[in-house]
């Protein structure tokens, strides 16, 4: 098949169609500017640095934005992000880190309204989950976390909101914080990182995974027999099935019939592999579904 072309720039055959309709599961990545995708590696060569975010959002089904961790954008960035993404696609928001690294959580009171103020209501319906990323060191204190989710909207200027929490010590794996969680419908992060504590309890009405153990010497990222595990906890997931096999903190039981949206996100470790990763996974998940 011959590459189809635009009036700006090529798409390459070998781009995996994103799952993201009917299945409502969308393999992404994080971010979209990275000099090491360029050259052939992700990016066509001669691909013009201007058009990455619109060749990133036709490869993948989503993408975490990182800047928001960093600092407040513009409306302006979030309206022309919207506008070179195709129908379907869907933006997560990383949550400012002067909400969440701090000792206690429930003292950005006054940071929320700054963040929710600045201009992603411009997503529109392609707004997808706050990921809210709790530092490493923070331990699981439940008036402190009860406080904070008490704190997060489910809607703003109209718009409905879907928050997820990101948590790292040990200590937030216990039936506590699951139950403060399911009580606020805000989503558990499966994380896949050395440095952060894996808990697979459904909480929410979608569910959101950060893998992080891609490895350099593999094309894909991720092994082909880690791509069919991931490949069925996504379906899993979807469908409301509970995955016996990832380290549950409450009980598993009551993590059975959460189904809705799954995003499963390549995120760092070996990020030059996170598209590959990101498309490897999304056509498994096609395959089998």
């Amino acid at each position: 098949m011959k590459p189809r072309t635009t009036t700006r720039f090529q798409w390459h055959d070998r781009i995996a169609r994103p799952i993201t309709l009917a299945m409502t599961i969308r393999t992404g990545i994080g971010g979209w500017t990275y000099p090491a995708w360029r050259g052939g590696t992700f990016y066509p060569k001669g691909l013009r640095q201007a058009d990455e975010q619109a060749f990133a959002t036709r490869a993948v089904a989503a993408i975490e934005i990182n800047a928001t961790f960093y600092r407040l954008q513009k409306p302006e960035n979030f309206a022309a992000w919207r506008e070179v993404a195709p129908p379907g696609f869907v933006f997560s928001l990383k949550g400012s880190r002067y909400i969440t690294n701090r000792k206690v959580l429930v003292t950005a009171d006054q940071a929320l309204p700054r963040f929710l103020e600045q201009g992603f209501v411009e997503l529109g319906d392609k707004l997808g989950p706050i990921v809210w990323q709790l530092a490493v060191g923070k331990r699981f204190e439940p008036d402190d976390v009860r406080g904070f989710f008490a704190l997060l909207p489910r809607t703003h200027a109209g718009l409905p909101l879907r928050h997820a929490v990101e948590v790292g010590h040990e200590s937030f794996a216990c039936e506590e914080f699951v139950e403060l969680a399911r009580a606020a419908r805000v989503a558990i992060v499966y994380s896949e990182d050395e440095d952060r504590t894996p808990i697979g309890d459904r909480t929410a009405d979608f569910s959101y995974m950060r893998l992080q153990r891609l490895h350099s010497d593999c094309a894909t990222g991720y092994a082909p027999r880690d791509l069919d595990r991931l490949a069925r906890v996504c379906r899993a997931w979807h469908e409301g099935k509970v995955v016996r096999e990832l380290p549950h903190a409450g009980d598993p039981a009551n993590s059975e019939g959460c189904a809705g949206d799954v995003f499963a996100m390549m995120i760092n470790g070996a990020k030059e592999r996170a598209p590959a990763a990101a498309i490897a996974l999304a056509g498994r998940i096609g395959e089998t579904g």
